[in-house]
């Protein structure tokens, strides 16, 4: 049996507490009964492809999986009527996996990363009830992105404005810099191209405003998507930035983030992480070394393209998550690091932003 349908069978206990909850004693859909647990939409299917990395990546991947529990723990969802698959190391099977999600007679599939867009742009057609979400997507540009088709309807792209997040963690970065004595930072990206250049732009103008005087050292991983899911690499680089005088790497690189921190261990410097708070997710040997994380609210994005699908409310194109929309903030978990001087300074950034006093750049 291939290893997706292997995913989606439901065991047969699960069919058997669905099939007793038809009877007419039988508890609302994810109740006990005595109200203890909250009802359930047992009418909505939900199914989520993963990109590299796959849950566990403790960075974008591991996002969207939050998102999805808390959806579930809310009861917008039934936890028996979500599905996830995850890809192989390359992610050549992510079209594969959307495919099997929707033919499944899932109400929405998630591809979690812009690589699902091109598939996604050119199968949604073929599954007219079934909404389509991306994260990062840009499948609804169609063909003046050089894709297939225009005019989806069943279709939405979930973007973020990832520069202005960056922005704040370069100022925390330059602002400990500064009081460490150090005229050097670095960013570590993954794949390049225009997304992840958001980060760096963001970085390097939050950075800027606080010190133009500190350099910015940067280092890309690969030109493809498999340069998320190289923490080998993502080390080497890292520990070339450090010996070359960085203080303090910030990255947005995914799975490979993991050797981002091992470096820092190794260097006795300092990291900062992205998409969750990635303090809360290393190790004890490695907390210390997290300054903090530039938070891209992954999670509130697949959590709120569940419940809009579920009261009829998810509409195609594109919804964008800022600052304003609190789509984008810091991290403040490691208090030793995130002092009362640099939150407070974030935070009148974080405002600035928002009332359009700052515009942060999306280009390097």
């Amino acid at each position: 049996m291939p290893k997706w349908l292997r995913t989606l069978v439901v065991p047969l206990a699960v069919l058997a507490l669905v099939t007793a909850a038809c009877g007419d004693d039988a508890p609302p859909p994810g109740g006990d009964g005595d109200g203890d647990t909250p009802e359930c939409n047992a009418d909505l299917n939900v199914g989520i492809a993963y990109d590299i990395g796959g849950i566990g990546d403790k960075s974008f991947n591991d996002a969207a999986n939050a998102g999805l529990q808390a959806a579930i723990d809310e009861g917008l969802v039934c936890e028996e009527n979500a599905a996830s698959l995850e890809p192989d190391a390359t992610g050549s099977n992510r079209d594969e996996n959307v495919l099997a999600l929707a033919d499944d007679g899932n109400d929405l599939v998630i591809g979690v990363g812009f690589a699902f867009s091109p598939g996604i742009n050119e199968n949604a057609g073929d599954y007219p009830d079934t909404q389509f979400a991306i994260i990062d997507g840009y499948a609804t540009c169609g063909t003046a992105c050089g894709l297939t088709n225009d005019g989806l309807t069943n279709v939405t792209d979930l973007t973020f404005k990832e520069h202005e997040g960056s922005f704040l963690v370069g100022a925390a970065a330059a602002t400990k810099a500064a009081e460490d004595g150090c005229d050097t930072v670095g960013f570590l990206g993954g794949q390049t191209g225009p997304l992840i250049e958001k980060f760096q732009a963001g970085f390097e103008a939050g950075v800027a405003h606080v010190d133009d005087g500190i350099e910015v050292l940067v280092e890309y991983i690969g030109d493809d998507v498999t340069a998320f899911n190289d923490a080998v690499r993502g080390e080497a680089l890292s520990t070339g930035m450090y010996d070359d005088g960085a203080c303090i790497i910030y990255h947005a690189a995914g799975a490979s983030g993991a050797g981002l921190f091992n470096a820092a261990v190794a260097a006795d410097a300092l990291a900062i992480g992205v998409d969750s708070d990635q303090y809360l997710l290393v190790s004890a040997e490695q907390q210390p070394h997290i300054m903090t994380s530039m938070l891209k609210r992954v999670d509130t994005a697949v959590h709120d393209a569940i419940e809009q699908t579920g009261d009829g409310s998810l509409e195609a194109g594109g919804q964008v998550f800022g600052m304003a929309e609190g789509g984008v903030d810091y991290s403040k978990s490691n208090t030793e690091l995130m002092t009362d001087d640099i939150t407070t300074l974030l935070d009148d950034l974080k405002q600035q932003i928002i009332d359009g006093d700052i515009t942060v750049p999306e280009a390097p």
